[in-house]
């Protein structure tokens, strides 16, 4: 007897189907302003107007203007330029080392959750040291072993302690489907281990992949931009956090140079209510109770309702008309 595995469907219906947690509002408008971003990373060079090292002489300090539009720092640079090349690091930094972390991720993961035995265990203990090393301390150490460490290497080491938490979780969900009657059907037909994690079992994981991949973009943002602020990262990479840095050490904070750390500081805020748009998102996507919650709330606000009201309104029909013997008569 030949048992045959769940139907697949065409490529595009399951690509489609993988990728429609991002089809709400809330994940429609985080991608909005990340891919905003993006696009200023790739065309800073165009964007910017001016070096984010040229220095005017004539305009220190100079609050935003029509030449300077979010003015200049102590020497005369500009500090939108400043801004926009800036955000190249941010993004290369965040992607790259979200993309180690989650190949590292699902690797780890996956393969301990369908395996069993000591090379499960095995795997499990690494994700358990992984998840206590502390990230900032081993960072610090390994930047200042360079003069000079590139985004690369940070991204790397970022990459590197970030996996953990990503890997547990698919750990426990890949345990949970090798028992479902698809897995079972697909061993029984004599399918190679290859195909069953990749055909079968991360079609299902996508949504999972995703809130992994967006948490570590999120962690090594704010990483970069902690460890360029305190000085870690040499000030002459630009990014956010060495335009907070200069600020900080020029005074800009004292004497109020709002036009110097506000920008950037509104950056990362955007950037953060971004991917955390995205990851409520997926969550909204993943959660069946608060996806329910979501289609009942639009559903009602199509009907005209008020969603935040804590008693529904209940429609009456209208009371009917009582005809007499003298109203018929008459």
């Amino acid at each position: 007897m030949t048992i045959t595995a769940r139907p697949q469907g065409t490529w595009r219906s399951r690509f489609g189907a993988a990728f429609a947690m991002f089809r709400n509002r809330k994940s429609i408008t985080g991608l909005s302003i990340l891919g905003f971003f993006v696009l200023v990373a790739i065309f800073a060079d165009v964007l910017a107007p001016f070096s984010p090292t040229q220095i005017d002489n004539t305009a220190r300090f100079q609050p935003p203007s029509a030449a300077h539009w979010l003015g200049t720092t102590h020497i005369g640079e500009d500090v939108l330029s400043q801004v926009i090349h800036g955000t190249r690091g941010v993004i290369v930094v965040g992607f790259l080392a979200a993309i180690i972390a989650t190949i590292i991720a699902i690797v780890v993961g996956v393969i301990s959750g369908y395996l069993t035995g000591w090379r499960s265990e095995g795997l499990s203990a690494l994700t358990n040291v992984f998840l206590v090393i502390p990230g900032l301390p081993l960072i610090i150490i390994v930047a200042s072993a360079f003069e000079d460490p590139p985004l690369i290497l940070i991204a790397g080491v970022l990459g590197l302690i970030g996996w953990a938490w990503g890997a547990r979780v698919l750990r426990a969900q890949t345990m949970s489907l090798r028992n479902r009657d698809f897995i079972q059907a697909a061993r029984a037909n004599g399918e190679p281990l290859r195909r069953i994690i990749t055909v079968e079992m991360l079609p299902n994981l996508m949504a999972l992949i995703a809130a992994s991949f967006v948490g570590t973009v999120t962690a090594a943002i704010l990483g970069l931009t902690t460890l360029s602020y305190i000085g870690v990262i040499p000030v002459t990479t630009y990014n956010w956090g060495t335009i907070l840095n200069w600020a900080g050490a020029q005074g800009a904070f004292r004497q109020n140079q709002w036009w110097w750390y506000l920008p950037p500081g509104l950056c990362i805020a955007a950037i953060g209510v971004a991917l955390s748009l995205i990851n409520f998102g997926i969550d909204e996507y993943v959660n069946p109770r608060l996806r329910s919650a979501g289609e009942r709330a639009r559903a009602m606000k199509k009907k005209g309702l008020n969603v935040n009201d804590a008693v529904t309104v209940v429609r009456t029909p209208a009371s009917p008309v009582v005809t007499t013997p003298k109203d018929l008569t008459a």
